[in-house]
């Protein structure tokens, strides 16, 4: 866990006016809070697994998946979709497309799936920022689908008061072989495939203007191979860590199962620059919101302060996988095992 001045080099140009200025929030940190969205979504009607629709609301998976062309033995293919958007998260217009499309194509990843297409969302205050800086957000994320393998099509959008971009992804998979959170059990690791500060870091950019090129390269970073292993080795259990943070992510994998969670905090790994810039108040409200929301359900151990728990809780941004089972190249951050008192413990 580095405490390392943040990394300011490789700032792109073109960033004169500063996106970030022009929203309340940014990034995945502006979500509605964990607790007051479950709350609304409980009811929906037809939200709920059962028959061909595999994964629905139930569990807080990170998409939903439907069984379609089912075979006469069961199995078939699973169309898994999904939809993401946020306002930004930096200034740079490309560099904020590209990742919105990256974290937008993570809830396929996360699911054990493969994106085929994706379509715009944007919201834009066409009387306050040039149009043409919207079409660089649209370049960002049309480069990173081509990266992905998925075609972008189409999409929406609307005259907005602040800006927003994101994309509604389609994606395929087997449906006997999702990741989904109701799958984890006792006895398996927990792996994190990208390191977490992503929110301070980002709360930085926004009150300062600092560029920090490494935050930006991982949030940038397709969660596909670190999918495409997990779906080989036949593990079944992962969700991505995004605005709700790992404890947030976690603890709906946890309760989803029945089990709970061991973290080994030293063993997290963080973006350089993440401690030192939380030590200097830069914290997201998203992040503390959801630590009031989880901490009912963690135990601390001793030496586990409060700060400790606001950057296992703080809100990313694009983030990486939490898979339960081992992920070559990546740090096993703790494991599962039988229910206890707490759905997580922190050690």
């Amino acid at each position: 866990m580095s405490t390392e001045a943040p990394d300011q080099t490789s700032r792109p140009t073109g960033a004169a006016i500063r996106l970030t200025q022009f929203a309340a929030g940014g990034g995945c940190a502006c979500k509605v809070p964990p607790g007051e969205l479950e709350a609304i979504v409980r009811d929906l009607p037809g939200s709920r697994a059962g028959g061909d629709l595999l994964v629905g609301l139930d569990d807080g998976d990170d998409a939903a998946a439907v069984r379609i062309d089912p075979a006469p033995d069961g199995t078939g293919r699973a169309v898994i979709a999904t939809a993401d958007f946020f306002t930004p998260v930096v200034d740079d217009p490309y560099e904020w497309g590209r990742i919105a499309a990256a974290n937008a194509l993570s809830d396929v990843y996360a699911m054990g799936g493969t994106p085929v297409v994706a379509v715009n969302l944007l919201g834009w205050p066409r009387d306050r920022i040039p149009f043409e800086l919207a079409a660089e957000v649209l370049r960002g994320g049309g480069e990173v689908c081509s990266e992905a393998g998925a075609y972008l099509a189409g999409g929406h959008s609307i005259d907005d008061p602040e800006p927003k971009y994101g994309l509604a992804v389609t994606g395929l998979g087997d449906p006997d072989r999702l990741l989904r959170n109701d799958a984890a059990r006792p006895g398996i690791p927990l792996t994190l495939t990208k390191p977490l500060g992503l929110g301070v870091l980002n709360n930085r950019h926004k009150a300062t203007g600092e560029w920090f090129a490494e935050a930006v390269a991982v949030m940038t970073t397709l969660n596909r191979e670190a999918s495409v292993f997990a779906v080989g080795a036949g593990l079944r259990a992962a969700t991505d860590v995004t605005g709700f943070g790992l404890l947030g992510h976690l603890f709906k994998m946890c309760r989803a199962s029945g089990v709970t969670a061991v973290v080994d905090a030293a063993a997290v790994p963080y973006v350089d620059g993440a401690r030192r810039s939380l030590a200097e108040g830069f914290v997201p409200g998203g992040s503390r919101r959801n630590l009031d929301w989880v901490r009912p359900h963690v135990g601390a151990g001793s030496g586990i302060d409060e700060d400790e728990l606001l950057l296992l809780a703080d809100a990313q941004t694009s983030g990486g996988l939490l898979v339960a089972g081992e992920v070559p190249g990546h740090p096993v951050v703790g494991e599962l095992v039988p229910a206890q008192e707490h759905a997580i413990v922190v050690r």
